[in-house]
């Protein structure tokens, strides 16, 4: 491959530096093992991204007297649990609550109506309970059937993670080594912005979601819901979505609470939850921990993280924002060069 580039390279007249053809070669192989390996390669970029993040804990295992294959087992172990954690949380409480979801079908009742200004409109609730149930369904069966790829997968992230964490120095030295030392400043700024904008999505996220739970707990316990636990991890895991967050939730649950003929419950959880649960961990929580990674206006982070999920799935929400954070780096460094 390596001959067939430099004499590809050759025909066109252009004279290359060996450092240049090196390069080159890089990007080649890298493109063809992301078309080789396209079946798992968005499991190897969450793995990469995951490790990115992991690296400082790493470092501080080191410090305090492991070594560091040791450090980066521990930090790689700790990371795979924690997402095997979150995810089985998920699955446990979905299977717990079933009853209360059937519940929650169940008492609806068979039609609304809506009126207004001198008309109705009475909606049914069937074909909508029907199309839900259906897809339910399916979603069901596709985990099912996924298990064992997923089994997989899970493994093939553990490798990634533990192999970038225990030679992370040497890949970071051989990318380095890859770019011209005119333009190490730039690589250098690039890796400063991906660090701040992981951070941002991993450990800021993550922490506003936790004190989302916290927070959410006592609000749905006080309100009289049968389900408050469940309720609070959900509101918790919405954090994810940037701009709306768990108001999503809450505007379900207060809808709900209007179809079934209870306004004043809806009223008390928009008032009380719209503050405490949507309102707070944002106004609190979120700008004390966003004063190192509050690089990327939350505009351009809700782009990155709808653009990414709806073009490439579920990592999307990782990548899109740090693609959209790499070219506001790079219109940044242009900006400085001035004209």
């Amino acid at each position: 491959m390596g001959r067939i580039f430099i004499r590809a390279v050759e025909a066109e007249g252009v004279n290359l530096t060996r450092h240049q053809v090196l390069a080159g070669l890089l990007v080649v192989t890298l493109l063809l093992a992301a078309l080789v390996l396209s079946s798992v390669l968005w499991t190897a970029v969450f793995g990469v991204t995951v490790a990115y993040v992991l690296v400082p804990v790493v470092d501080w295992l080191e410090e305090r007297g492991l070594s560091p294959t040791w450090a980066s087992v521990l930090a790689s172990v700790a990371g795979t649990v924690l997402l095997l954690v979150l995810f089985a949380l998920l699955g446990f409480l979905a299977y717990r609550r079933r009853g209360a979801v059937i519940d929650f079908v169940t008492n609806l009742p068979d039609s609304v109506t809506l009126a207004g200004f001198g008309y109705s409109y009475v909606v049914e609730t069937h074909a909508a309970l029907d199309a839900a149930t259906a897809w339910l369904s399916g979603l069901a069966l596709e985990a099912a059937t996924a298990l064992p790829t997923l089994g997989l997968k899970v493994a093939l992230f553990s490798f990634v993670v533990f192999g970038l964490l225990v030679g992370h120095e040497a890949v970071e030295a051989a990318l380095l080594a890859a770019i011209p030392d005119d333009y190490h400043d730039v690589a250098h700024a690039f890796a400063s912005r991906i660090k701040d904008t992981l951070w941002a999505i991993y450990v800021l996220q993550v922490a506003t979601g936790v004190a989302t739970f916290l927070l959410a707990l006592p609000v749905f316990v006080l309100l009289g819901y049968d389900i408050p636990l469940t309720l609070a991890f959900v509101a918790g895991v919405l954090q994810f979505l940037p701009i709306v967050g768990p108001s999503v939730l809450l505007a379900a649950l207060a809808i709900y609470q209007v179809v079934i003929g209870e306004l004043l419950a809806a009223v008390l959880l928009v008032a009380i939850g719209g503050v405490v649960i949507a309102w707070v961990p944002d106004i609190l929580v979120r700008p004390r921990l966003a004063r190192s990674t509050g690089r990327l206006p939350g505009t351009l982070y809700l782009i990155g993280f709808v653009g990414g999920l709806l073009t490439v799935g579920p990592v999307g929400i990782i990548v899109g924002p740090l693609a959209v954070a790499l070219v506001v780096e790079a219109v940044q460094m242009l900006q400085a060069e001035g004209p």
